[in-house]
């Protein structure tokens, strides 16, 4: 923008046209600088001076591009950022708008950093579908560290105070320097081949890029990545995050909270198995006294058979007697009816009395006709006896004759029936014998 020589511009006109000249003119670029004055505001941004021994400039770095950085600034830190130039035209005060920052002299270590995340990354090893749940209860938990680390301490003794009957195992190694990543490495492969533990806790304390750069080795990432153990990472402090993190199962921001997350606080289980059981037993209260109300209910509905049939019995003495006096009444009324019916009539109400003295005369003449009945039926009965026996065969063969039968069972009484050769069954008054006709004769005429 070019103003003619004689022209008049207002302060922010003038701090407007600063400002596109600036950013017009300078693209983005690493400034590096000692940090001073580091405020962090109420609204999250940063505000501070970058200062080398002979000038300084002002800085502001807003809350959302502070989420990529893995460490906070403070006075004193030397830093290189990633800045745009530019003009705050309220103030007219020049200024650096950061995109990123990282400690310097660390530049080439976050470049290495970067390719081998993004590298790993296209390769799925930071999928979270590769990711495995870890055991809610294990049996032995394993510890890859130095064995002299502060971070072995922290976890051993948080593993104490959670859990202290689980077992562990300690995969001793070192954690930084040269060879460490080989090292570390060769421990977790060792781990998965003794098989003997359900986690893996790869862990380190806190530190700069150089000291935590073993668990930002490719080495390292891909032991991890095979680890057929799940592998929780605790390196460093919270803001602290390698290579190790993105490829482990869990992230841990410290040692303690790796072994927080290996197992399950002992105190808050009996804590909940207690909550568990008082509900429990609280319901199983309320069921049982569910149930002896409904057996009050039933008691007090049940009632004893001898009681029961005792009430059956006075119902039913009670029964036969409005009966009776049912018919009772009926009869009467009867009788009343039938006496009022006569005296309509004109008839007088017969004399009970003649009538017993008439019923008892027919009473008798009826017996007598009945025993002369009998009597004659009686000598009836002996003529035909007498008349029977004179035809019994029995008393037939008693006088000498028999009977004949053939081998069928019917009577024989004519000798033409009979041939030389056939078995006769004969039957005399008393017993009876078997024969065989010889020979046969014809019957003579009488």
């Amino acid at each position: 923008m070019i103003f003619p020589s004689d022209s008049v511009l207002s302060v922010r006109e003038l701090n407007l046209a600063t400002k596109r000249l600036i950013e017009g003119g300078l693209p983005l670029v690493w400034v590096r600088g000692e940090i001073s004055n580091f405020v962090a505001a109420s609204s999250g941004h940063w505000y501070f001076s970058l200062k080398d021994e002979q000038a300084q400039v002002r800085c502001v770095m807003f809350r959302h591009k502070q989420q990529y950085l893995d460490f906070r600034p403070t006075n004193g830190m030397l830093v290189e950022v990633h800045a745009l130039a530019t003009l705050y035209e309220a103030r007219g005060e020049f200024q650096l708008t950061l995109e990123r920052m990282r400690p310097a002299g660390q530049g080439a270590l976050y470049e290495a950093f970067e390719r081998l995340k993004e590298k790993l990354s296209e390769e799925g090893l930071f999928d979270a579908a590769r990711k495995r749940e870890l055991p809610a209860f294990p049996r032995q938990i394993g510890i890859v560290t130095s064995p002299q680390a502060a971070a072995l301490r922290d976890a051993l003794r948080t593993l104490s105070n959670r859990m202290p009957s689980v077992p562990v195992v300690l995969y001793p190694t070192p954690v930084q320097g040269e060879g460490a990543a080989r090292k570390i490495a060769q421990a977790i492969h060792a781990a998965n081949e003794r098989a003997e533990c359900d986690v893996l806790i790869v862990c380190r304390g806190g530190g700069s890029i150089e000291d935590l750069w073993s668990f930002n080795e490719e080495v390292v990432a891909r032991a991890i990545a095979a680890s057929e153990i799940p592998v929780i990472s605790g390196v460093g402090h919270e803001t602290d995050f390698t290579i190790a993190d993105f490829v482990a199962d869990l992230r841990a921001a410290t040692p303690t909270a790796a072994a927080q997350a290996a197992v399950p606080d002992r105190q808050s289980l009996l804590h909940e198995l207690g909550q568990q059981g008082q509900q429990l037993s609280q319901a199983l209260m309320r069921q049982i006294e569910r149930r002896m109300q409904q057996m009050d209910y039933l008691q007090r509905r049940l009632v004893h058979p001898a009681q029961r049939i005792q009430l059956q019995t006075d119902r039913l003495a009670a029964l036969r007697h409005r009966m009776y006096l049912s018919q009772g009444n009926l009869m009467q009324q009867r009788a009343w009816h039938l006496r009022s019916l006569m005296q309509r009539l004109g008839v007088l109400v017969p004399d009970v009395t003649g009538s017993q003295h008439q019923l008892s005369t027919t009473s008798r003449r009826m017996q007598a006709a009945v025993t002369r009945q009998m009597e004659r039926h009686a000598d009836r009965l002996l003529a035909l006896r007498q008349h029977l026996q004179l035809l019994d065969p029995n008393r037939v063969l008693a006088r000498g004759y028999s009977l004949v039968r053939d081998a069928q069972g019917g009577i024989v009484s004519d000798s033409r029936r009979v041939s030389a050769g056939d078995v006769l069954d004969i039957t005399f008054a008393q017993g009876g014998a078997r024969v065989q006709v010889q020979e046969t004769a014809e019957p003579k005429a009488v």
